[in-house]
């Protein structure tokens, strides 16, 4: 005995299965993604550092004590 899926069935059940996996495991998949927005500011951040110029320490502290 073989089981056989049409591609109907098949998208059906993969769309099934993906919006359960979003249900469940909303914050797992949110944590994920602020991540990875966390990492691409970064890189963008370092990027815009390699242009620019060079400040001291103490203009950084001062700015972050404002």
């Amino acid at each position: 005995m073989t089981a056989t899926l049409d591609d109907n069935k098949l998208k059906a059940l993969m769309k099934e299965a993906i919006i359960e996996l979003l249900q469940e495991q909303h914050e797992a998949i949110y944590a994920m993604l602020m991540e990875i927005i966390e990492e691409l500011a970064l890189v963008r951040a370092i990027k815009e550092g390699e242009t620019s110029k060079p400040v001291s320490r103490k203009e950084i502290l001062d700015i972050l004590e404002k």
